[in-house]
């Protein structure tokens, strides 16, 4: 029996053992120019910004930004970039495209839901699905 229980904590220790290998791995960190990239081809594909010139410039205003956040920001700096890139976007895109971009559900504040900021929870169905006895 001790040898069962050995044998059982030796396996679950080596599973365990393979398991954080896997996951100690850092994921690889994308470049300025990439996340720049990224940051624009989303904002173009999302508003539908034909124009190269303005294409290039929102480029280069991101780039600019993926540098400065590459400093390692504290927090409040880190909001004071958010604002500063929500006041080139103002100028550089038109009214409508700014209130469609203002309005995209990814970049709404996330509120608490719910009392103390706990996810609101679903109420529970008032009648219960038919079972399917098998």
């Amino acid at each position: 029996m001790k040898k069962l229980l050995f044998t059982l904590f030796i396996a679950l220790l080596s599973g365990l053992m393979m398991a954080q290998e896997q996951v100690s791995e850092p994921r690889p960190q994308r470049t300025p120019q990439q996340e720049a990239l990224k940051q624009t081809m989303r904002l173009v594909r999302e508003l539908g910004i034909t124009d190269s010139v303005r294409i290039d410039t929102l480029y280069r205003m991101h780039l600019k930004y993926a540098l400065v956040r590459q400093k390692g920001l504290t927090r409040a700096q880190n909001l004071e970039r958010m604002q500063a890139i929500h006041n080139e976007l103002k100028n550089l895109l038109t009214p409508e495209e700014f209130e469609r971009f203002m309005n995209h559900p990814a970049e709404q504040p996330r509120r608490p839901q719910g009392a103390a900021g706990s996810p609101a929870r679903q109420a529970p169905p008032k009648t219960l699905p038919p079972s399917n006895p098998q």
